[in-house]
């Protein structure tokens, strides 16, 4: 018998040596078929890198559309003229009103809302807010009430109030009308 396998000695890849004869002997090399089924050549194996590609592309993608987004946005804010945010509000006897919203200037937006309002009116502006009409309901000649808040919910509720302290016994809202924002 010959020596064990603990009496060979590795030297260089491929080479080895046996202490009894101290000569190099060839190695040999056990090729092995891989069968055809592999865990390492499944597709799961390549999913990862289909993966990591198509997120690599849906970020640059989403990267590309906010800048996208961003220039728009600066070139609306920056060559657009702003939004048109004069109105008026036009209250008259009975009932009777008028409303203008989205004009370039109070003037202009005041003349429309006095066209509207048949009789004796008086005109509030609105810039970027709300204003709303309250009037009686058992005697819409009678009490009324208005208001101008930079919030719908807020006019409202100031103008019901305003018509309760003028005498109003079922106070309702007549009109409303907001601005640009408001």
């Amino acid at each position: 018998m010959g020596p064990g396998p603990r009496a060979q000695l590795r030297t260089r890849p491929g080479r080895r040596v046996d202490r009894a004869s101290s000569r190099p002997q060839p190695v040999i090399h056990h090729l092995a078929t891989t069968p055809a089924y592999s865990p390492r050549r499944t597709l799961g194996d390549f999913r990862l890198i289909i993966s990591t590609a198509a997120a690599q592309r849906r970020a640059l993608t989403i990267l590309v559309l906010t800048l996208l987004l961003g220039a728009a946005r600066f070139s609306v804010e920056t060559f657009v003229p702003k939004a048109h945010a004069a109105g008026a509000f036009a209250v008259g006897k009975c009932g009777a009103y008028g409303q203008a919203y989205d004009y370039s200037a109070e003037g202009a937006a005041r003349a429309a809302a006095l066209k509207q309002c048949k009789g004796d009116c008086t005109t509030v502006t609105m810039k970027r807010a709300c204003a709303a009409l309250s009037i009686d309901m058992k005697n819409p000649c009678g009490a009324h009430g208005y208001a101008v808040a930079p919030r719908i919910s807020s006019s409202l509720n100031a103008a019901t109030k305003k018509c309760y302290e003028f005498g109003g016994k079922e106070c309702v809202i007549r009109a409303w009308a907001c601005d640009a924002k408001g």
